[in-house]
């Protein structure tokens, strides 16, 4: 079973930061304060987009051929997963 990362606090909704770090192999643990990475930000079926976007070389055209769908409606889909990004306040 994959636990699946939190990324809310479960008393206020509020986001959460990595506060500490532990290597399996040496037991070494690393803390401080840490923000999570951008796309953690996004929902899974956002995410894997992006990585099937990347893996396509950033190539809207493979990419409806590969999901079947027309292009103008993986641009909305990719427009849609840029607008989070931005909400979220990560559009540096």
């Amino acid at each position: 079973m994959n636990k699946k990362l939190p990324l809310e606090c479960p008393s206020c909704s509020g986001r959460l930061k990595v506060k500490s770090l532990l290597c399996d192999t040496c037991d070494t643990t690393v803390s401080g304060l840490y923000d999570l990475p951008i796309l953690t930000g996004l929902k899974v079926d956002d995410q894997l987009f992006i990585i099937e976007f990347v893996k396509a070389s950033g190539s809207l055209k493979v990419m409806a051929q590969q999901l079947n769908l027309s292009y103008p409606t993986v641009r909305n889909i990719l427009d849609g997963v840029i607008l989070k990004l931005k909400e979220n306040g990560n559009d540096s």
